[in-house]
């Protein structure tokens, strides 16, 4: 059984072991995106927020935040799923948490970053939830 919980700093190695995993079955040299080293002050301390997918053993299979951009924009940040656990719905239940948030807060657009062209699975993701290319390299989806 898959929990999502707002991101706690005890599970920051675990998540960043994850994405690192993730990364690496995609291709990619692993390298750790500043923003993961300082959840709290870089979404938090701005009221934004970023969650964690936890197995049944506590482990992390999932993460997803968002910042706000402006009164009618967030974008959508680091949604990976443990290579090992995908196309279980913990990419979906994820991207749900975080819609829903951020339509709590009034916000009426989410964007998405595709990031380069290893990451082809996010190309098919996105599409399925309403996401439309909004300019190259990003999708965005209308949430009212």
């Amino acid at each position: 059984m898959i929990r999502i919980i707002p991101y706690e700093e005890k599970y920051r190695d675990d998540m960043i072991f994850m994405i690192l995993e993730a990364k690496n079955a995609l291709g990619r040299v692993p390298s750790i995106n500043r923003d993961l080293l300082d959840i709290p002050g870089k979404y938090f301390s701005r009221g934004d927020a970023f969650w964690l997918a936890l197995d049944e053993h506590d482990r992390v299979v999932g993460s997803i935040g968002y910042n706000r951009l402006d009164e009618e924009n967030a974008r959508l940040h680091r949604l990976y799923v443990k290579y090992s656990m995908k196309r279980q719905g913990i990419g979906t239940a994820l991207l749900k948490k975080a819609e829903n948030a951020i339509r709590a807060r009034g916000i009426r657009y989410a964007t998405a970053h595709l990031g380069g062209k290893e990451y082809f699975e996010s190309r098919l993701f996105y599409p399925v939830f309403g996401y439309t290319e909004d300019e190259p390299g990003y999708m965005k989806k209308a949430l009212f």
